[in-house]
């Protein structure tokens, strides 16, 4: 197979809704920064891919078009909040495949204020399976939002097996807006407290606000070339995509009666393990990681399902400070989705922009020491799961 490696990469600064730019003016300032970063002109992409949930059919040719025409096939993905990791993995197979040299890959979204809610209420819901599945294990609450319901309901689920207080979910919450305080890109920087995580409103089960992702507006791209295409051209292309995996809903989502299987447990369990096996390495090898943490409950539980710590063992990593600059792996330096914000399509690309500056020690305060390898874990409910690894190859 080719070696995929990251040329380039480019994200703009995370707004909230009603205080952004156009989709199409996000998305080009963040492909124009990509190329920039690559040294390489429009003219060397072969092929583009576009993700974003909230915008019309070919809104990909849209944006790309704010740079120009050149013919090549563009292609708009759409997988909800895994959205911009799978444009990555198409952007990264047609690299593998020898279908292309160059590829440019962009995320966006343009959000609007308040909880996800469904677009088509005239047609029957995408997401239906998983919200049978949510009312037969836990019922329905009208009062609370779908999402904060469903992963309310895992932190509960997890609470059930485990017996963890609300509390070891909060200061996850505090650790994300501490990681943020570094990161000039982030919207959520200002320092928080338990006290003020734990008293904001509650939402469902263990989850209050301050434990959830704001709607966000933003975008960030990347640059795939092939490493002779990188030798070729003088590029100093120095990460590669190591391994790669992509996964949807399993059965026992469906059949069994839990609330972690809903929210993509299985789902992410599968991808890591199916990267570390192509890979040769495993979680002891990475130093950097950056997951979805749309919500608190869901960073704790994706912990184990990545295999960072032993099942049951989330809590003792979260109060040793393993999670966190000096312990195992520095989970979501960026600031995470809990403070750097979720835009849906954007987010796979920002955790792209991110582990990219890591491996390339450029990401300024807060850089985690000696980077070789990093892992990036994107979910989508409805589903889809991507998990990349990601190694410094200079």
């Amino acid at each position: 197979m080719v070696r995929t490696m990251v040329a380039g990469v480019g994200m703009i600064p995370f707004a909230k809704p009603g205080q952004s730019e156009d989709w199409d003016v996000m998305a080009e300032k963040a492909m124009r920064q990509a190329l920039e970063d690559a040294g390489l002109g429009y003219d060397s992409v072969q092929q583009g891919y576009a993700g974003y949930v909230y915008a019309d059919s070919t809104a990909g040719q849209s944006s790309f078009y704010r740079i120009g025409c050149t013919g090549i096939p563009i292609f708009n993905v759409n997988n909800n909040c895994s959205t911009g990791s799978s444009a990555l993995f198409l952007g990264r197979q047609a690299i593998e495949s020898g279908m292309a040299d160059c590829v440019l890959v962009v995320g966006f979204e343009q959000m609007m204020p308040g909880a996800l809610g469904m677009v088509f209420n005239d047609r029957r819901r995408t997401l239906d399976f998983h919200i049978s599945k949510q009312i037969e294990i836990q019922g329905w609450d009208d009062a609370v939002p779908l999402v904060a319901q469903q992963f309310g309901g895992a932190g509960l689920d997890y609470q059930a097996r485990h017996g963890i207080a609300d509390e070891v979910f909060g200061m996850i919450s505090v650790k994300a807006r501490r990681h943020a305080a570094r990161n000039p890109l982030a919207m959520l920087r200002a320092p928080i407290t338990l006290d003020e995580v734990m008293s904001s409103t509650p939402l469902y089960g263990p989850l209050t606000r301050f434990m959830a992702c704001p709607p966000t507006c933003g975008a960030a791209a990347a640059v795939l070339v092939s490493s002779t295409f990188a030798t070729r051209y003088g590029l100093s292309a120095s990460v590669e995509i190591v391994a790669q995996s992509m996964t949807t809903d399993y059965a026992d989502t469906f059949t069994g009666r839990s609330m972690m299987s809903v929210v993509g447990y299985d789902m992410t369990k599968a991808a890591a393990h199916q990267v570390y096996e192509q890979a040769g390495v495993g979680p002891d090898d990475i130093e950097a990681v950056e997951l979805h943490d749309c919500f608190a409950t869901n960073e704790l539980i994706t912990y184990e399902a990545l295999g960072l710590c032993a099942e049951g063992g989330a809590e003792a990593y979260i109060r040793d400070g393993r999670n966190t600059y000096g312990g195992d792996h520095v989970t979501n330096p960026s600031g995470g989705l809990l403070s750097k914000g979720h835009p849906l399509g954007a987010t796979g690309l920002a955790q792209c922009y991110e582990l990219t500056h890591q491996l390339r020690g450029t990401a300024g305060d807060r850089q985690v020491e000696n980077v070789r390898h990093a892992l990036q874990h994107n979910l989508g409910i409805g589903g889809a799961c991507v998990v990349t690894l990601y190694r410094n190859a200079a």
